[in-house]
């Protein structure tokens, strides 16, 4: 990346950097100079049944949103993204100089784990499919050198606040340097080719596809190196559940997305000539999807659907044609993924889709 390389080889930019670094480092001081305020308070907005996600690419419009603390209001001309901690070469971009950089888009799922004040145990199908557009975090990595001591990259985001009683200075998430370095992991300003708003994390946001929302930091202000996690609330405690299936109580982080589906057609309760009902939906997994089977009246009889294989890490659409009698019938979709986990039936978050419908 040689514009980068001309950006960390200017005198005037390295003294700008040791300048705001010491004044302005998410380590010394959670102000920071691009921040105009901060929209107190959580707001979370639900996404549309799933029978009117019936696009390929989700429009922001139906793409849920979830801010836990308050929006952060940014300056785009003040702002600044911090590559620094266990580096050997700390820099900051502006926003003009990080769209200068060449840019990467990715088509992926997105989905927001749900409540991390309560157990995963009833089912949620917050998500969409959007196409991101930025900077791939391991090239910015890459240029600072990480050292071999660091493992981890601490991401903050200027949002601060208070959720669920609990304060918190900024918001902080981490990534293992393995998956940092992954190259679908974005820095990016655009969805679905417009810039991010607000509300969607804007200027600047991270983006970690495969993986829960929580993980991708939005008004993104610092990137640093660091050797272990992360300290703060949101990766303590929040976001970490039991490990399915284990009784000693263990514990991990909420991190990449277990397989999941949704039946898109029929919509629930409605009336559909027979005897042959075609149904569809969308599939997803953090490693992709492999099969999907779907189920008639709880029979346990799994038909096999066709999956479209999976290009990035978007969702996957699955298809199947059934031949029903006359009445009411109940249908089940189920999916597994390419390391063969599968959609429980019920008790987590991401069990099986079940609706009813009326054949005639």
């Amino acid at each position: 990346m040689p514009d980068l390389q001309k950006l960390l080889d200017k005198k005037q930019h390295k003294h700008q950097l040791q300048a705001t670094m010491e004044k302005t480092s998410p380590d010394n001081n959670p102000k920071h100079p691009s921040l105009i305020k901060t929209t107190p308070g959580f707001h979370f907005r639900p996404p549309p049944p799933p029978h009117n996600l019936t696009t390929f690419i989700t429009p922001d419009t139906s793409l849920f949103q979830t801010i836990h603390m308050g929006a952060a209001i940014i300056d785009h001309n003040l702002w600044r993204l911090e590559i620094h901690g266990l580096v050997s070469h700390p820099y900051t971009l502006s926003l003009t100089e990080l769209k200068a950089l060449p840019s990467t888009k990715i088509t992926a799922f997105h989905e927001c784990y749900g409540s991390p004040l309560k157990p995963p145990t009833e089912f949620v199908r917050r998500v969409g499919n959007v196409t991101w557009t930025g900077v791939q975090l391991a090239k910015l990595l890459a240029m600072a050198e990480p050292l071999p001591e660091a493992d981890f990259i601490w991401s903050d985001g200027l949002d601060s606040g208070t959720f669920a009683s609990v304060e918190a200075d900024r918001y902080q998430k981490d990534l293992p340097l393995s998956k940092a370095f992954q190259d679908e992991v974005l820095v990016a300003y655009e969805i679905n080719g417009q810039p991010l708003d607000v509300r969607r994390g804007g200027p600047v946001r991270l983006v970690v596809p495969g993986w829960f929302g929580t993980n991708s930091v939005k008004w993104l202000c610092s990137l640093a190196a660091r050797k272990g996690r992360s300290p703060g609330p949101f990766t303590t405690t929040f976001y970490n559940e039991l490990v399915p299936g284990d009784e000693s109580g263990k514990m991990r982080p909420v991190w990449e997305v277990e397989p999941s589906s949704m039946i898109v057609s029929p919509e629930p309760d409605v009336v559909v000539r027979g005897p042959e009902v075609r149904v569809w939906g969308w599939a997803w997994s953090g490693d992709g999807v492999e099969r999907v089977e779907v189920d008639v009246d709880e029979a346990g009889g799994w038909v096999p659907a066709s999956v479209i294989p999976r290009k990035e890490f978007e969702w996957q659409r699955f298809e199947v044609t059934l031949r029903l009698p006359e009445g009411q019938h109940t249908i089940s979709a189920r999916a597994s993924s390419c390391q063969g986990h599968q959609q429980p039936l019920r008790g987590r978050r991401n069990q099986v889709h079940r609706l009813a419908f009326q054949v005639f």
